[in-house]
């Protein structure tokens, strides 16, 4: 019999709660934010943002958070829950396509398909929907917007910051990647070691994003658990 077709939120939603991996990984973001609170005056107290990056850190950009102090502090605290809250469900939702995906993939892999074909078959979610496409639009402002810090402008400053935020948590390793060509005689390929690095791992989040897209343009899900 046929499984009548959900809205997107509602495969969001399945995707997100309907197999083992994405429950856990909500149930360490859950354990993340009573860290939080438990001990808000060391560095566990960042690991929700970490964890549901990086999507939560576009709220960095907002002139408003938890540390709002005034009448609107309520409504701060309060537009800061369901933001982390909606970051840890997309994420969820990312893990939750990965297992669903392989789960109800039954074609045998062959070798002679370890080529260029079968890699372009692995990257093709990260161009083939506007999801991913304006995930990688966004990657490369920030990695432009760097590169013009790194080599064009007197003063760089933290401009390595917003590639950083825009490929978390996989740009964070890129960031520690190319620490060491700072300390060479090479150190001009530092910028370029870590826009490489960077692009690599905006790359893998846009793949992630576009398998999630098209799980969302599924009629029907089938939960892997």
């Amino acid at each position: 019999m046929p499984q009548p077709s959900l809205s997107r939120p509602r495969r969001l939603l399945v995707l997100a709660t309907d197999n083992r991996p994405a429950r856990a990984y909500l149930a360490v973001v859950g354990l993340s934010v009573v860290a939080m609170f438990v001990v808000p005056e060391s560095p566990v107290a960042a690991s929700p943002l970490i964890l549901t990056a990086p999507l939560s850190f576009l709220g960095v950009v907002l002139p408003f958070g938890p540390g709002t102090e005034g009448p609107t502090q309520a409504l701060a605290v309060g537009f800061w829950a369901v933001w982390l809250l909606l970051c840890a469900l997309v994420n969820a939702a990312v893990v939750g396509a990965l297992v669903e995906r392989s789960a109800t993939s039954t074609a045998p892999r062959k070798a002679a398909q370890a080529s260029p074909a079968r890699a372009r078959a692995l990257l093709a979610p990260a161009v083939d929907n506007w999801l991913a496409r304006g995930y990688l639009a966004l990657v490369a402002a920030a990695l432009t917007f760097f590169l013009y810090a790194a080599y064009v402008s007197p003063d760089p400053g933290f401009a390595a910051i917003w590639p950083v935020m825009a490929t978390a948590p996989l740009g964070m390793l890129a960031f520690f990647v190319s620490i060491p060509a700072e300390f060479t005689s090479l150190a001009w390929l530092n910028p370029l070691l870590f826009t490489a690095a960077t692009a690599l791992c905006g790359l893998g989040n846009a793949v992630l994003l576009g398998r999630l897209a098209h799980r969302l343009q599924t009629r029907d899900l089938h939960p892997a658990t």
